[in-house]
Protein backbone atom coordinates (compact mmCIF):
# COMPACT_ATOMS: atom_id res chain seq x y z
CA UNK A 1 0.00 0.00 0.00
CA UNK A 2 1.33 3.38 -0.90
CA UNK A 3 1.31 6.38 1.43
CA UNK A 4 -1.32 9.11 0.97
CA UNK A 5 -0.14 12.61 0.13
CA UNK A 6 -1.66 16.02 0.60
CA UNK A 7 -2.86 18.30 3.35
CA UNK A 8 -3.98 16.59 6.55
CA UNK A 9 -3.03 13.16 5.20
CA UNK A 10 -6.09 13.12 2.93
CA UNK A 11 -4.58 13.90 -0.47
CA UNK A 12 -6.14 11.98 -3.26
CA UNK A 13 -8.50 10.17 -0.87
CA UNK A 14 -10.64 13.32 -0.87
CA UNK A 15 -11.55 12.53 -4.47
CA UNK A 16 -13.34 9.34 -3.46
CA UNK A 17 -16.68 9.18 -1.70
CA UNK A 18 -18.77 6.30 -0.43
CA UNK A 19 -17.90 2.75 -1.47
CA UNK A 20 -19.64 1.39 -4.54
CA UNK A 21 -22.63 -0.75 -3.76
CA UNK A 22 -22.18 -4.51 -4.17
CA UNK A 23 -24.95 -6.90 -5.16
CA UNK A 24 -24.58 -10.31 -3.56
CA UNK A 25 -21.57 -9.42 -1.40
CA UNK A 26 -20.68 -11.27 1.80
CA UNK A 27 -22.55 -9.50 4.56
CA UNK A 28 -21.82 -9.89 8.28
CA UNK A 29 -24.68 -11.61 10.10
CA UNK A 30 -24.41 -9.18 13.01
CA UNK A 31 -26.20 -5.92 12.17
CA UNK A 32 -25.05 -4.08 15.30
CA UNK A 33 -22.85 -4.52 18.35
CA UNK A 34 -20.02 -7.02 18.58
CA UNK A 35 -19.18 -9.46 15.81
CA UNK A 36 -18.39 -13.05 16.73
CA UNK A 37 -20.45 -15.57 18.69
CA UNK A 38 -18.19 -18.52 19.50
CA UNK A 39 -15.29 -18.35 21.92
CA UNK A 40 -12.77 -18.89 19.13
CA UNK A 41 -14.05 -16.06 16.93
CA UNK A 42 -14.29 -13.67 19.90
CA UNK A 43 -10.82 -14.73 21.01
CA UNK A 44 -9.48 -14.10 17.51
CA UNK A 45 -10.83 -10.54 17.49
CA UNK A 46 -9.67 -10.00 21.07
CA UNK A 47 -6.13 -10.98 20.08
CA UNK A 48 -6.23 -8.53 17.17
CA UNK A 49 -7.44 -5.77 19.50
CA UNK A 50 -4.59 -6.57 21.90
CA UNK A 51 -2.24 -5.47 19.13
CA UNK A 52 -3.72 -1.97 19.47
CA UNK A 53 -5.76 -2.51 16.30
CA UNK A 54 -9.14 -1.88 17.94
CA UNK A 55 -9.75 1.55 16.43
CA UNK A 56 -8.46 0.50 13.03
CA UNK A 57 -10.60 -2.62 13.07
CA UNK A 58 -13.79 -0.64 13.60
CA UNK A 59 -13.15 1.16 10.30
CA UNK A 60 -13.97 -2.03 8.45
CA UNK A 61 -17.00 -3.10 10.47
CA UNK A 62 -19.35 -1.01 8.35
CA UNK A 63 -17.80 -2.50 5.21
CA UNK A 64 -18.37 -6.01 6.55
CA UNK A 65 -21.99 -5.27 7.40
CA UNK A 66 -22.69 -3.51 4.12
CA UNK A 67 -21.59 -6.52 2.08
CA UNK A 68 -18.54 -4.84 0.50
CA UNK A 69 -16.51 -8.06 0.66
CA UNK A 70 -17.07 -9.82 -2.63
CA UNK A 71 -15.06 -12.98 -1.93
CA UNK A 72 -13.35 -14.64 1.04
CA UNK A 73 -11.14 -17.72 0.74
CA UNK A 74 -9.35 -19.58 3.55
CA UNK A 75 -6.40 -21.82 2.69
CA UNK A 76 -3.53 -23.21 4.77
CA UNK A 77 -1.49 -20.20 5.84
CA UNK A 78 -3.40 -17.73 3.67
CA UNK A 79 -6.67 -15.79 3.70
CA UNK A 80 -7.54 -13.84 0.57
CA UNK A 81 -10.49 -11.59 -0.16
CA UNK A 82 -11.80 -9.12 -2.70
CA UNK A 83 -13.26 -5.93 -1.23
CA UNK A 84 -15.17 -3.28 -3.19
CA UNK A 85 -14.24 0.26 -2.22
CA UNK A 86 -15.02 3.59 -3.82
CA UNK A 87 -12.92 2.92 -6.92
CA UNK A 88 -14.28 0.90 -9.86
CA UNK A 89 -11.80 -1.94 -9.39
CA UNK A 90 -12.13 -3.94 -6.13
CA UNK A 91 -9.12 -4.23 -3.85
CA UNK A 92 -7.24 -7.47 -3.30
CA UNK A 93 -6.56 -8.41 0.33
CA UNK A 94 -4.05 -10.97 1.55
CA UNK A 95 -3.53 -12.10 5.18
CA UNK A 96 -0.89 -14.74 5.88
CA UNK A 97 -0.24 -16.71 9.08
CA UNK A 98 2.42 -19.47 9.27
CA UNK A 99 1.09 -23.03 9.23
CA UNK A 100 2.30 -25.61 11.72
CA UNK A 101 4.86 -28.05 10.27
CA UNK A 102 3.82 -31.66 9.77
CA UNK A 103 5.93 -32.93 12.67
CA UNK A 104 4.20 -30.51 15.01
CA UNK A 105 0.77 -31.47 13.68
CA UNK A 106 1.63 -35.13 14.34
CA UNK A 107 2.31 -34.23 17.98
CA UNK A 108 -0.92 -32.23 18.21
CA UNK A 109 -2.94 -35.13 16.80
CA UNK A 110 -1.35 -37.58 19.23
CA UNK A 111 -2.26 -35.33 22.16
CA UNK A 112 -5.82 -34.86 20.93
CA UNK A 113 -6.32 -38.57 20.32
CA UNK A 114 -4.91 -39.39 23.75
CA UNK A 115 -7.64 -37.44 25.54
CA UNK A 116 -11.20 -38.63 25.04
CA UNK A 117 -12.61 -35.23 25.95
CA UNK A 118 -10.93 -33.49 23.02
CA UNK A 119 -11.52 -36.32 20.56
CA UNK A 120 -15.23 -36.52 21.36
CA UNK A 121 -15.77 -32.77 21.08
CA UNK A 122 -13.82 -32.47 17.83
CA UNK A 123 -15.54 -35.45 16.26
CA UNK A 124 -18.84 -33.82 17.25
CA UNK A 125 -17.80 -30.70 15.32
CA UNK A 126 -16.95 -28.48 18.29
CA UNK A 127 -13.80 -26.74 19.52
CA UNK A 128 -13.70 -26.78 23.34
CA UNK A 129 -12.26 -23.69 25.00
CA UNK A 130 -9.53 -25.81 26.59
CA UNK A 131 -8.19 -26.55 23.12
CA UNK A 132 -6.20 -23.30 23.03
CA UNK A 133 -4.28 -24.32 26.14
CA UNK A 134 -3.44 -27.72 24.68
CA UNK A 135 -2.14 -26.17 21.46
CA UNK A 136 -0.06 -23.70 23.46
CA UNK A 137 1.36 -26.47 25.66
CA UNK A 138 2.73 -28.35 22.64
CA UNK A 139 4.28 -25.21 21.18
CA UNK A 140 1.58 -24.51 18.59
CA UNK A 141 -0.45 -21.45 19.68
CA UNK A 142 -3.71 -21.20 17.73
CA UNK A 143 -3.63 -17.43 17.56
CA UNK A 144 -0.75 -15.12 16.63
CA UNK A 145 1.31 -13.92 19.59
CA UNK A 146 2.41 -10.70 17.89
CA UNK A 147 1.09 -8.63 15.02
CA UNK A 148 4.30 -9.35 13.10
CA UNK A 149 3.15 -12.97 12.65
CA UNK A 150 0.39 -11.67 10.40
CA UNK A 151 1.48 -10.58 6.93
CA UNK A 152 -1.20 -8.08 5.87
CA UNK A 153 -1.42 -6.69 2.36
CA UNK A 154 -4.07 -4.71 0.48
CA UNK A 155 -3.92 -3.22 -3.00
CA UNK A 156 -5.61 0.01 -1.87
CA UNK A 157 -3.58 3.25 -1.55
CA UNK A 158 -4.26 3.64 2.19
CA UNK A 159 -1.06 3.47 4.26
CA UNK A 160 -2.85 2.33 7.44
CA UNK A 161 -2.44 -1.31 8.43
CA UNK A 162 -4.99 -2.65 8.74
CA UNK A 163 -6.94 -0.49 6.32
CA UNK A 164 -10.73 -0.78 6.30
CA UNK A 165 -10.55 -3.45 3.60
CA UNK A 166 -8.25 -5.62 5.72
CA UNK A 167 -10.40 -4.88 8.77
CA UNK A 168 -13.58 -5.94 6.93
CA UNK A 169 -11.83 -9.17 5.99
CA UNK A 170 -10.86 -9.80 9.63
CA UNK A 171 -14.48 -9.39 10.74
CA UNK A 172 -15.84 -11.73 8.10
CA UNK A 173 -13.03 -14.17 8.87
CA UNK A 174 -14.21 -14.22 12.50
CA UNK A 175 -17.74 -14.99 11.32
CA UNK A 176 -16.36 -17.71 9.06
CA UNK A 177 -14.81 -19.24 12.18
CA UNK A 178 -18.27 -19.07 13.80
CA UNK A 179 -19.83 -20.94 10.88
CA UNK A 180 -17.07 -23.55 10.71
CA UNK A 181 -14.75 -23.83 13.72
CA UNK A 182 -12.40 -26.03 11.71
CA UNK A 183 -11.68 -23.10 9.39
CA UNK A 184 -9.30 -21.81 12.07
CA UNK A 185 -7.41 -25.11 12.10
CA UNK A 186 -7.47 -25.18 8.30
CA UNK A 187 -5.76 -21.77 8.28
CA UNK A 188 -3.11 -23.30 10.54
CA UNK A 189 -2.51 -26.15 8.11
CA UNK A 190 -4.93 -29.01 8.80
CA UNK A 191 -8.29 -29.50 7.10
CA UNK A 192 -11.33 -30.79 8.97
CA UNK A 193 -11.42 -34.11 7.11
CA UNK A 194 -7.69 -34.75 7.48
CA UNK A 195 -7.74 -34.01 11.21
CA UNK A 196 -10.84 -36.06 12.03
CA UNK A 197 -9.70 -39.01 9.90
CA UNK A 198 -6.38 -39.00 11.75
CA UNK A 199 -8.10 -38.85 15.14
CA UNK A 200 -10.36 -41.77 14.23
CA UNK A 201 -7.32 -43.73 13.09
CA UNK A 202 -5.38 -43.05 16.27
CA UNK A 203 -8.34 -43.70 18.54
CA UNK A 204 -9.19 -46.89 16.67
CA UNK A 205 -5.73 -48.46 16.45
CA UNK A 206 -4.12 -47.00 19.54
CA UNK A 207 -0.86 -46.56 17.64
CA UNK A 208 1.52 -43.66 17.94
CA UNK A 209 2.09 -41.57 14.84
CA UNK A 210 5.56 -41.49 13.41
CA UNK A 211 7.63 -38.31 13.49
CA UNK A 212 6.42 -37.51 9.98
CA UNK A 213 2.79 -37.88 10.91
CA UNK A 214 2.23 -40.98 8.70
CA UNK A 215 0.29 -43.99 9.93
CA UNK A 216 1.97 -47.41 10.48
CA UNK A 217 0.12 -48.84 7.50
CA UNK A 218 1.15 -45.99 5.22
CA UNK A 219 4.77 -46.57 6.32
CA UNK A 220 4.57 -50.18 5.09
CA UNK A 221 4.01 -51.83 8.51
CA UNK A 222 1.05 -54.16 8.73
CA UNK A 223 -0.59 -54.71 12.13
CA UNK A 224 -0.59 -58.32 13.29
CA UNK A 225 -3.74 -60.28 14.04
CA UNK A 226 -3.25 -59.61 17.76
CA UNK A 227 -3.36 -55.88 17.23
CA UNK A 228 0.32 -55.29 17.98
CA UNK A 229 3.05 -53.93 15.75
CA UNK A 230 5.68 -56.66 15.69
CA UNK A 231 6.75 -57.29 19.30
CA UNK A 232 5.81 -53.80 20.48
CA UNK A 233 2.57 -53.21 22.31
CA UNK A 234 0.32 -50.46 20.96
CA UNK A 235 0.50 -47.13 22.74
CA UNK A 236 -2.32 -46.49 25.16
CA UNK A 237 -4.88 -43.94 24.06
CA UNK A 238 -7.74 -42.22 25.80
CA UNK A 239 -8.89 -43.82 29.04
CA UNK A 240 -6.35 -46.62 28.56
CA UNK A 241 -3.61 -44.22 29.61
CA UNK A 242 -5.20 -43.79 33.03
CA UNK A 243 -6.30 -47.42 33.51
CA UNK A 244 -3.25 -49.25 32.15
CA UNK A 245 -1.37 -49.59 35.47
CA UNK A 246 -4.36 -50.26 37.76
CA UNK A 247 -4.56 -53.71 39.38
CA UNK A 248 -7.58 -55.88 38.66
CA UNK A 249 -9.76 -55.91 41.78
CA UNK A 250 -12.53 -58.44 42.60
CA UNK A 251 -16.00 -57.22 41.72
CA UNK A 252 -17.22 -57.41 45.33
CA UNK A 253 -14.54 -54.93 46.37
CA UNK A 254 -15.40 -52.41 43.68
CA UNK A 255 -19.20 -52.18 43.90
CA UNK A 256 -19.06 -49.33 46.43
CA UNK A 257 -16.75 -47.38 44.15
CA UNK A 258 -18.70 -47.96 40.94
CA UNK A 259 -19.58 -44.29 40.45
CA UNK A 260 -16.18 -42.95 41.51
CA UNK A 261 -13.29 -42.35 39.08
CA UNK A 262 -10.60 -45.10 39.19
CA UNK A 263 -7.93 -42.40 39.38
CA UNK A 264 -8.15 -38.73 40.40
CA UNK A 265 -9.41 -36.62 37.55
CA UNK A 266 -7.06 -33.87 36.35
CA UNK A 267 -7.99 -30.30 37.03
CA UNK A 268 -10.05 -28.79 34.24
CA UNK A 269 -8.02 -26.03 32.57
CA UNK A 270 -9.41 -22.60 33.39
CA UNK A 271 -11.43 -20.86 30.72
CA UNK A 272 -9.85 -17.88 29.06
CA UNK A 273 -10.88 -14.63 30.70
CA UNK A 274 -11.79 -11.68 28.51
CA UNK A 275 -11.17 -8.08 29.41
CA UNK A 276 -14.14 -6.71 31.41
CA UNK A 277 -14.56 -3.83 28.97
CA UNK A 278 -14.26 -5.94 25.80
CA UNK A 279 -17.90 -5.41 24.78
CA UNK A 280 -17.58 -1.65 25.22
CA UNK A 281 -14.51 -1.64 23.00
CA UNK A 282 -16.55 -3.30 20.26
CA UNK A 283 -19.48 -0.87 20.47
CA UNK A 284 -19.52 2.67 19.22
CA UNK A 285 -20.08 5.72 21.42
CA UNK A 286 -23.64 6.02 22.83
CA UNK A 287 -25.94 8.66 21.40
CA UNK A 288 -25.78 12.10 23.04
CA UNK A 289 -29.34 11.64 24.32
CA UNK A 290 -28.18 8.87 26.70
CA UNK A 291 -24.81 10.28 27.69
CA UNK A 292 -22.54 10.11 24.64
CA UNK A 293 -18.81 9.32 25.06
CA UNK A 294 -18.93 10.34 28.72
CA UNK A 295 -21.32 7.46 29.47
CA UNK A 296 -19.00 5.07 27.66
CA UNK A 297 -16.07 6.07 29.86
CA UNK A 298 -18.13 5.78 33.06
CA UNK A 299 -19.30 2.31 32.05
CA UNK A 300 -15.71 1.31 31.23
CA UNK A 301 -14.54 2.34 34.70
CA UNK A 302 -17.46 0.49 36.28
CA UNK A 303 -16.65 -2.71 34.38
CA UNK A 304 -13.03 -2.51 35.43
CA UNK A 305 -13.96 -2.06 39.09
CA UNK A 306 -16.37 -4.99 38.94
CA UNK A 307 -13.63 -7.12 37.40
CA UNK A 308 -11.16 -6.47 40.21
Amino acid sequence: MTSPTGTGGRGRFADYGRPRRVDGGLRARSSRGAIGVSWWSRRFLEVLESFALGTRLTRGRAYARAGQVVRLDIAPGTVTSTVQGSRPRPYQVHIALPVFPEQLWARIEAELAGQAFFSARLLAGDLPAELEELFTAVGAPLFPATVTELAQRCSCPDAAVPCKHLAATFYLLAEAFDADPFALLHWRGRSRDALLDRLRELRGTGTKPSSTGSSPRSAGIEPSSTGTLGTDRPAAAGAARALADLPVAPLAETVDRFWLPPVPLPDRPPSLASRPDLLLRQLGAPAPAIGGPGLLERLRQAYRQLGE
